[in-house]
């Protein structure tokens, strides 16, 4: 059977005109499919450029303006055998199954691997639901025992160290410089940025040694100007939507400089906790705010139905020796989810104990963190390689964490 492929001018084929597949929604999706992989399957045709098969990949090579695609003839078939050939193409494809376990495997390492996830064909829901379903394996995985006191150990990250976690990124630098953006996110734009800066107030047990505690807290009159810079530098990195944990007590200093920075301002969400955090003050507070909104003349995307209030309840964590203002997975997990798609960079400047990291690893998306002081770069590289069972590489040693940190025993 001679099964030669031929190229044919564009102009000399013809879309069958009984065709029954309604596929003029789709036409983008294929076109991005063949900038991305090439025309890899050919049109099945007549001779007189009749089409049997393959009328969306037509439609996309002339919307992309293409001048010819390669063509398989079919006059060897009857004209039954053509009209039947032609429902077979098309429906066959529904009669194997997947194995979902292989399947998200595969997801899972296209993802480690930063690929566009929307470029697998499946839709980005059921892709969703596959990385939910590993997350659900995973969710156990989630005990901070093993890390506890790991703050008191030797530490493994230097200042300017880049490890590389999967499809993720921590870099360990400062925020405040513009050099530790283009380090993490490698010329890339972020599509959205989830973060949690230091809240202005001295945090850290006094009884645990001093560096558990919090850099960059506490800076009295600096605070401001410090806020102002990490605006500056998120603006200028992220395409989409934007959200910054805040004290309440800040929260009129966080939009100023928000808004000067460049930033339209949309609203404060209320994270609502199970129980307060005793204070000195009469009424003990008992939630925490967050800044949500995006750079003037930008376009956030939105994802989350219009049924959402601005008050979140979420359970503080059980445990949170890791980091002294520890922030639960699902509570960044649901801001990412709500304006990011899965593939997406998302962007955190305070990886703190790595909750954003987590909450990106758990829905699919792609991490780029910062992270001032080593040991939580530390915290947070282990938490994640308890969460996966995978391993963080420090890319200009090649060398493994875990090696590493044998070196330095």
């Amino acid at each position: 059977m001679n099964l030669a492929t031929h190229y044919y001018p564009i102009e000399n084929l013809v879309e069958y005109d009984r065709n029954p597949r309604k596929n003029d929604d789709v036409v983008n999706r294929m076109c991005a499919s063949i900038r991305e992989f090439g025309f890899r399957i050919p049109i099945v045709a007549k001779s007189d450029g009749t089409v049997v098969d393959g009328h969306l990949r037509l439609k996309a090579a002339r919307k992309l303006g293409m001048e010819s695609i390669p063509v398989v003839l079919s006059d060897n078939l009857s004209e039954a055998q053509t009209k039947a050939f032609r429902l077979l193409a098309n429906q066959s494809a529904n009669w194997a199954k997947w194995d979902d376990d292989l399947l998200k495997l595969e997801i899972q390492e296209l993802e480690d691997l930063q690929f566009d996830l929307k470029m697998t064909g499946f839709e980005l829901e059921k892709v969703q639901r596959f990385l939910d379903d590993l997350d659900g394996e995973n969710s156990e995985k989630e005990d901070f025992s093993d890390l506890a006191g790991d703050s008191k150990k030797v530490k493994i990250t230097k200042p300017g160290d880049l490890w590389i976690l999967g499809g993720h990124r921590i870099y360990c630098g400062d925020s405040c410089l513009v050099e530790s953006f283009k380090a993490v996110l490698d010329d890339k734009m972020a599509d959205i940025t989830v973060c949690d800066p230091p809240y202005n107030v001295a945090y850290g047990d006094s009884q645990e040694r001093e560096d558990k505690k919090i850099l960059n807290d506490d800076q009295g009159e600096k605070y401001e100007l410090f806020l102002y810079d990490i605006c500056s530098h998120v603006l200028a990195y992220t395409k989409g939507a934007i959200y910054i944990c805040v004290s309440s007590s800040e929260l009129a200093t966080l939009q100023k400089v928000f808004e000067e920075a460049g930033g339209r301002w949309s609203t404060f969400i209320i994270w609502a906790k199970n129980h307060f955090t005793l204070g000195r003050s009469d009424y003990q507070r008992q939630y925490e705010t967050i800044l949500y909104g995006w750079k003037n003349g930008n376009k956030r995307e939105w994802h989350g139905g219009r049924n959402q209030s601005d008050l979140w309840f979420y359970d503080k964590p059980t445990y949170n020796s890791l980091h002294p203002t520890m922030k639960p997975v699902e509570l960044m997990e649901r801001a990412i989810v709500n304006s990011s798609r899965p593939g997406d960079i998302v962007l955190d400047p305070f990886s703190g104990s790595g909750s954003t990291l987590i909450a990106c690893e758990r829905t699919g998306r792609i991490c780029r963190t910062i992270e001032l002081d080593p040991t939580f770069v530390d915290v947070t590289i282990k938490r994640w390689q308890v969460y996966t069972g995978r391993e963080a590489i420090l890319p200009n040693t090649g060398k493994t964490f875990a090696q590493i940190q044998e070196e330095k025993r």
